[in-house]
């Protein structure tokens, strides 16, 4: 049984995903909150397995309250956004949350939602992430890099943007990276654009099994939680 905790400031919207929920056998809302402040009290209360977190909140904003609930290790947060929310998504992914989910998602991949972050599974579309990407690349592009540090290339030609990078293909500055090999620090750097395992596999020719085989590598040796921290991962030391 995966518990979930709804934290939103409408009390409509915790009703429409209770029930929702509330209809799989293999889910259960254990609590609600409506605000961060609420959520973060729940969540060391009652320990759920995932958090459906709200941006927008009073008291404490979603982002404060999903950075605290990662950093106590109390649960998995999903959070909720809409698709022109870009820096909340920024901020939310630099906060640790393993996922997002459009608000107005249907019923189905709500629960699909859930049931992935509860399998410890980062829930980040690539056309999310790419958005993401961009504004990060655009972000460091208007700012000058600090001393002796790799620079940003912007990405006019490629939509995902890339970062500077050694001759492997990472950022060359990064902690950790001496522990990969030349493969992992190339599949690094495409998760770090948005790729997904297909796409991956595409472009280096090798079969999806191996480039899962490579990222869960690349995870364990960053001592990284998903995929979605490695995004953050190759751009802040790619700035």
């Amino acid at each position: 049984m995966t518990t979930v905790l709804l934290v939103d400031d409408q009390a409509l919207v915790r009703s429409g995903f209770r029930l929702i929920l509330s209809v799989e056998d293999d889910l259960e809302v254990v609590g609600e909150a409506g605000d961060g402040t609420e959520a973060l009290a729940a969540a060391r209360e009652l320990r759920p397995d995932v958090v459906l977190m709200d941006v927008q909140m009073p008291v404490m904003d979603g982002i404060e309250a999903t950075r605290q609930i990662v950093a106590e290790q109390l649960a998995k947060v999903l959070v909720l956004t809409t698709f022109d929310d870009d820096d909340y998504v920024f901020d939310a992914l630099s906060a640790g949350a393993s996922g997002f989910l459009l608000k107005n998602s249907d019923a189905e991949h709500l629960v699909e939602a859930v049931r992935t972050v509860a399998e410890g599974q980062a829930l980040l579309s690539p056309q999310v992430t790419r958005r993401v990407v961009d504004r990060m690349v655009s972000r460091s592009a208007d700012s000058p890099p600090p001393a002796g540090g790799p620079t940003v290339v912007d990405g006019a030609a490629d939509a995902r943007g890339t970062v500077g990078a050694d001759a492997a293909g990472a950022p060359p500055s990064a902690p950790g990276l001496e522990l990969l090999t030349p493969r992992e620090r190339e599949v690094l750097v495409l998760v770090g654009r948005g790729m997904s395992n297909a796409e991956i596999a595409a472009e280096l020719f090798l079969g999806e099994a191996t480039v899962k085989t490579h990222v869960s590598n690349v995870l364990s040796k960053l001592h990284l939680r998903d995929r979605v921290q490695a995004v953050v991962f190759v751009h802040r030391h790619g700035t």
